[in-house]
């Protein structure tokens, strides 16, 4: 089952190395990095909580974000510990800096489809654009060689859990302020 697991994996992954041509190697960098640390999804949070309209979207978005940090890079990385594909073929020349911690799940991925679930499940009509920009993303890792596929959707469900628990703690939380508030 792992055999054939890797050879999945490394077939995807080698299929998506056909694609490889200037333009794509200087825009996949780009799309990666502009969620090294969750900073796209980040800075959407902070403007959603500045905007008084949207402060619940936002608080959603940021609970999503911290289960997600929580449950990808503090405890699943270093459970699993899988090895990143470069590491297992090193023919490949990388275009991104070599990522240090472990493989499973993408992080990149797992916040990008927090933020997406997140913002879906706390009806944000900006879940649309999010879900392009993080497929975006999730594909970026896949052509930089950094994830194997595996990974990708390991962190998609992980994100897509965290984005669900954040919106429904934010509800949970905004429903009781209600409550609180017609009570004073």
């Amino acid at each position: 089952m792992i055999d054939r697991l890797l050879a999945f994996d490394t077939a995807a992954l080698d299929a998506i190395q056909g694609l490889r041509c200037p333009f794509l190697d200087a825009v996949m960098p780009w799309i990666s990095r502009i969620c090294d640390h969750g900073e796209i999804w980040i800075l959407l949070a902070a403007v959603l909580l500045l905007l008084r309209k949207h402060r619940w979207t936002g608080m959603s978005l940021s609970f999503a974000l911290i289960l997600d940090l929580i449950c990808c890079n503090i405890v699943l990385k270093p459970l699993v510990g899988r090895v990143r594909p470069f590491l297992v073929n090193t023919a490949v020349e990388l275009l991104t800096a070599p990522p240090a911690d472990a493989s499973f799940p993408s992080g990149h991925t797992a916040a990008s489809f927090a933020a997406v679930f997140a913002l879906r499940a706390s009806g944000s009509p900006l879940w649309k654009p999010a879900l392009v920009l993080a497929a975006g993303i999730a594909f970026s890792r896949l052509y930089l060689y950094v994830h194997w596929p595996t990974d990708v959707l390991g962190g998609i469900l992980v994100g897509a859990a965290a984005g669900w628990a954040g919106a429904r703690l934010a509800d949970v939380l905004r429903r009781r302020r209600e409550r609180l508030g017609r009570r004073a």
